[in-house]
């Protein structure tokens, strides 16, 4: 049985050959001309020839996504999203770690020059000014998703994490919670940085000085697990929050293992709302800072960068929400 062709899809659609690509390229078409060259391809099991369609239009078709940690579920999240509206435009996704380390950013994004993506999609944990000069002089087009300088002339879309810091303590202290902790990563992160930022200000708000802090090596749940006692040693606090999800169940895991319930004696809130917070025991209140809809907003960006480079770059935020479960009273 032969392979099916473009030509045979343009005939069962009743479309031309060139509308038929317009379609498959994710250029602009009418939302019928889309339908019936979708169902075309899909009653046809029509495959495009990958390599031709590089060769022809000068595009791998390919996009990069990079970020620090592919096992944390926030990243998982924001992969999803991503995914899913640049392969409607027509375009595979790469995954790719970075780590924690900067040097292994800028490498990242320098060896795009060798041209195995149309664009890169990174969600930097740490910032510096190679960084920064690497994204400007970048061979292909590059979206942000997270916050660099403005001086990097990139999109970026990022949440706003003071803010979500801010509905986290609203909303511990209308629950009667005046001592609250807060458990951090690495404070030489963008996320770290603006959490810890974020904290101080929500407490100020209320007029309320933080009982203890804590800085974790990573944003894991074995980093969590590890900083607890520093949190306990402290003690005096009725509420902590956390930088994350992942350190907020790993706290939680050492607060029962020195007989401290949740939420009875302690309140817990993480952040970035997560699967997981769904998935622990008891669930998790957390701050929802929209991963899935950065994800979106940031692979729109992408495709549309590529199409039109000389446009002008877009800073968008990401306002967030907070999840309220049995964590909290």
């Amino acid at each position: 049985m032969s392979r099916p062709t473009i030509a045979g899809v343009a005939r069962a659609a009743g479309v031309s050959v060139a509308s038929v690509s317009r379609v498959l390229n994710g250029l602009p078409a009418t939302e019928e001309m889309v339908e019936r060259v979708q169902r075309a391809v899909q009653e046809l099991g029509y495959v495009p020839d990958a390599r031709a369609r590089s060769l022809k239009v000068g595009r791998t078709f390919q996009l990069t996504l990079a970020v620090a940690d592919v096992g944390n579920p926030v990243y998982v999240t924001m992969m999803r999203a991503v995914e899913e509206v640049v392969s409607a435009a027509g375009y595979r996704l790469v995954v790719t770690t970075t780590g924690p380390d900067v040097v292994d950013e800028v490498a990242l994004v320098r060896g795009m020059a060798r041209g195995y993506a149309d664009g890169l999609l990174i969600s930097p944990i740490r910032v510096d000014e190679d960084l920064v000069k690497s994204i400007r002089e970048c061979e292909v087009p590059v979206v942000v998703a997270g916050n660099v300088p403005a001086k990097a002339g990139v999109d970026t879309v990022r949440a706003n994490s003071p803010k979500g810091m801010l509905l986290a303590i609203d909303h511990l202290v209308a629950q009667g919670r005046h001592r609250i902790a807060f458990l951090n990563g690495p404070a030489d992160t963008v996320p770290g940085a603006a959490r810890s930022k974020g904290f101080s200000e929500a407490l100020k708000a209320h007029s309320l000085q933080p009982i203890a802090l804590a800085e974790a090596s990573d944003f894991t749940f074995a980093a969590g697990r590890a900083s607890a006692p520093d949190l306990l040693t402290a003690g005096g606090f009725d509420a902590v929050v956390c930088a994350n999800d992942l350190l907020a169940v790993g706290l939680m895991h050492e607060l029962a293992a020195v007989g401290l319930e949740v939420p009875g004696d302690v309140a817990v809130v993480g952040m970035d709302d997560s699967e997981l917070a769904e998935q622990c025991f008891p669930t998790l209140t957390s701050v929802n800072l929209g991963s899935a809809e950065r994800g979106r907003r940031a692979a729109e960006l992408l495709l549309a960068r590529i199409e039109d480079n000389d446009r002008t770059p877009r800073r968008i935020v990401v306002q967030p929400s907070l999840s309220i479960r049995r964590s909290t009273p």
